[in-house]
């Protein structure tokens, strides 16, 4: 065996051992909130349609489907009487449940192929006005896979059905992420974004599929 094949069949064994982990820790979080689980796949999807209207690589692809998967894996640590509310969050509890980032960062930054990932998921609620969390982040400091998952967390968080309101269509979320361009989002990554959701839609499809998770979803929250 020579050295070329030796390196791809560690980089092989690195990436199989990440996907093992990867849905180890998902099942987790399914078994907490099976709801933030579904969340979490179809953030997942938006943000994958986003990087391959945008031409991101493979490679950069990969990182963006863990990133976004793992975006919300703090939220384990998030009591439940928080996390499963059906109400509106007082003052105290939002403030824990605005530790989730910081958590999901804890979580994911010791194992060292999850590094990157670490990071983007930490930094997936900075705005960028800056006025976002947990630290302020502005504009480009903002890490590029946490400006994408935070445009497909937010139009999901619209248009999925909960059981206090309806989901918003998609042409109402689309408007209401363009109203926040430039403050709550990167301008330039809207309106790619959009052009992504527009293409999503013409399909009709009901599921979509992934590949770290081996797994086929419904499109729509139940």
């Amino acid at each position: 065996m020579n050295l070329s094949s030796e390196v791809e069949g560690l980089k092989k064994k690195q990436k199989e051992t990440c996907e093992m982990a990867a849905r180890s820790i998902l099942y987790a979080l399914d078994c907490k909130d099976h709801y933030t689980y579904g969340h979490s796949t179809r953030v997942a999807f938006y943000s994958l349609a986003l990087g391959r209207e945008l031409g991101l690589n493979e490679e950069e692809l990969y990182e963006l489907e863990l990133s976004a998967l793992f975006h919300d894996i703090g939220k384990i640590g998030v009591p439940d009487s928080v996390l499963l509310k059906p109400t509106r969050l007082t003052e105290e509890e939002f403030l824990q449940m605005k530790a989730h980032p910081t958590l999901s960062y804890e979580i994911l930054k010791d194992f060292e192929p999850f590094g990157k990932i670490a990071i983007n998921a930490k930094h997936h609620h900075e705005r960028f006005d800056g006025r976002g969390y947990p630290d302020g982040l502005k504009g480009d400091e903002i890490p590029f896979m946490s400006r994408i998952i935070l445009i497909a967390d937010t139009f999901d968080a619209m248009t999925s059905t909960r059981p206090y309101r309806k989901g918003l269509p998609y042409d109402v979320a689309f408007n209401e992420l363009e109203e926040f361009s430039g403050s709550q989002f990167d301008p330039a990554l809207v309106k790619h974004f959009i052009n992504a959701m527009k293409k999503e839609e013409s399909k009709n499809e009901k599921t979509f599929t992934l590949s770290i998770v081996n797994g086929t979803f419904e499109k729509d929250a139940a």
